[in-house]
């Protein structure tokens, strides 16, 4: 004599915290060094901890989400092979968090961060 499980609700994921979760499983990946913002007066701004999203936009449909990433790279790094192990981190992320389907994950190398002296 089972039952079903009546829906109680709905469960909205805002896109600024699915931009969050893309940034912060792209910052686990060796070789990228930041997540980067807009260009600002032709230099380019590095996104601070707090305001990781700004690296970060998503588009959302109903069940299904496309990335698109703004990357600092560490100098030194396989460009290729550090993109599609962050593509390969943020899809398992935000598929494994959300239960949403990751389309895209598109990465646009923003800068090399070179070595400190």
């Amino acid at each position: 004599m089972g039952k079903e499980l009546a829906e109680i609700g709905a469960v909205k994921i805002a896109d600024d915290v699915l931009a969050r979760i893309a940034a912060l499983a792209a910052l686990e990946v060796d070789g990228v060094s930041a997540m980067a913002g807009n260009y600002t007066s032709d230099v380019l701004e590095k996104v601070s901890r707090k305001n990781l999203a700004k690296g970060a936009k998503v588009v959302v449909g109903q069940t299904q989400v496309k990335v698109d990433l703004a990357l600092m790279m560490s100098y030194g790094y396989n460009i290729p092979a550090t993109c599609q192990q962050a593509q390969t981190r943020v899809q398992t992320a935000i598929e494994n968090m959300t239960g949403l389907e990751v389309t895209d994950v598109n990465v646009r190398i923003a800068g090399i961060t070179m070595p400190k002296a």
